[in-house]
């Protein structure tokens, strides 16, 4: 396997701007992409040249029946050549590791799982290069790899610490490029879940928006101006110390009331558990409240209310147009949907204004997917998305 993304670099950053203009809202009239950019025409011939003659874009002869008709020199659309390349996105867990394969718009058209029966960084990089292997043999033209993990992540390569792994200072990029030939980028997944987003989900076209994941354990990501707002704490335990309810649930580890002690799955089953004398899954729970057994009834009531002045807090602090709630705790919304909305307005100003709160019923493949998304954004844009 050898790179080939470096065909489109480097990009100018006027060329970049186009580039992602067309990428995200394409296809898009030269009228158009001139009016968004604030480019005369000249310029933009200047900056689009290139990125034609590279391949990365496209001059679309028939815009279809929708297109407007216009006198004189018919417009000629720029789009994306989405499916020129493909990148591979992996999201690392405790156990297992989800694989997709997209194409430059991160549509996925292939998945690939594969079990993770060890941390130890060497053994963990031979399952990413064999799927990458596997899937390099059904998609050729592979641009490179993005990686999502769960963890405090540096230089967009190395793991400097990641909990779920018992990983420090791992140089996963380097080791992976080393077995792969391929061009390497390592995030943390809920970062890249938000760019994701941003780019190509919930958020896209928003000045103002926040991702809010529930699963393992807290995710949190902000957007403002349109670009994700970085940070030094991301996964070092958000909302392990955003005290809820001070007089709330104990976690395994003695903390009292915090977001993570009431909404995580670990803490939910730990609660049920201690409670009930036996374990149950996290489904198992939900469609017993749902029942009305009460036991399991009242810790999802708590983790609904909990839920809901989150964010309220969150919609109080940072005014997005929309916040996304995804994760493999979302199902939460289908059984205590409703105390989670009348939580959330009871902590609102009456004269607030909604929170336009949108659930996304998400498996590890959309975290894979975010990850391909900041392969694209960094390998192919030449861009850092932050």
């Amino acid at each position: 396997m050898t790179a080939v993304a470096a065909s489109w670099l480097p990009l100018s950053t006027g060329e970049r701007s186009v580039a992602i203009e067309v990428l995200v809202h394409g296809p898009l009239s030269r009228t158009d992409l001139a009016r968004r950019l604030n480019l005369s025409a000249g310029s933009l011939t200047r900056l689009t040249k290139p990125l034609i003659e590279s391949g990365l874009l496209v001059e679309i002869t028939d815009p279809g029946p929708g297109a407007e008709a216009r006198q004189g020199r018919p417009s000629q659309p720029l789009d994306v050549v989405a499916d020129s390349r493909s990148f591979v996105g992996l999201k690392i867990t405790g156990d297992m590791v989800y694989g997709v394969v997209t194409n430059l718009r991160s549509d996925i058209v292939a998945r690939l799982d594969r079990p993770l029966t060890s941390h130890d960084p060497g053994e963990v990089v031979d399952v990413l290069a064999g799927m990458t292997a596997d899937l390099a043999a059904e998609h050729r033209g592979l641009a490179g790899i993005g990686i999502g993990v769960g963890g405090l992540v540096r230089n967009r390569a190395v793991v400097e610490e990641s909990a779920f792994l018992s990983w420090r200072d791992v140089p996963l990029a380097a080791l992976l490029e080393e077995a792969t030939g391929l061009p390497v980028v390592v995030e943390n997944d809920v970062a890249a879940l938000v760019e994701a987003e941003t780019w190509f989900g919930a958020g896209r076209g928003l000045d103002r928006f926040v991702v809010l994941t529930i699963g393992a354990g807290i995710g949190y990501g902000l957007v403002l101006g349109g670009r994700r707002v970085p940070c030094a704490e991301e996964d070092r335990g958000f909302g392990r110390h955003w005290i809820i309810n001070p007089n709330g649930p104990l976690t395994p580890e003695g903390e009292r009331g915090s977001a993570v002690s009431l909404l995580t799955i670990p803490s939910i089953r730990y609660q049920v558990r201690a409670a009930a004398g036996r374990d149950f899954s996290y489904e198992e729970i939900l469609a017993l409240a749902a029942a009305g057994d009460p036991m399991p009834a009242r810790v999802v009531d708590e983790a609904a209310r909990a839920l809901g002045t989150l964010v309220a807090q969150i919609a109080n602090f940072a005014m997005p147009q929309k916040m996304l709630l995804a994760g493999e705790g979302v199902g939460l919304m289908d059984v205590a949907g409703r105390t989670v909305e009348e939580t959330l307005r009871a902590h609102r100003h009456p004269l607030a204004a909604p929170v336009d709160l949108e659930t996304k019923v998400s498996d590890f493949h959309d975290w894979a997917r975010g990850a391909a998304v900041l392969a694209i954004q960094v390998l192919v844009l030449g861009g850092t998305g932050e």
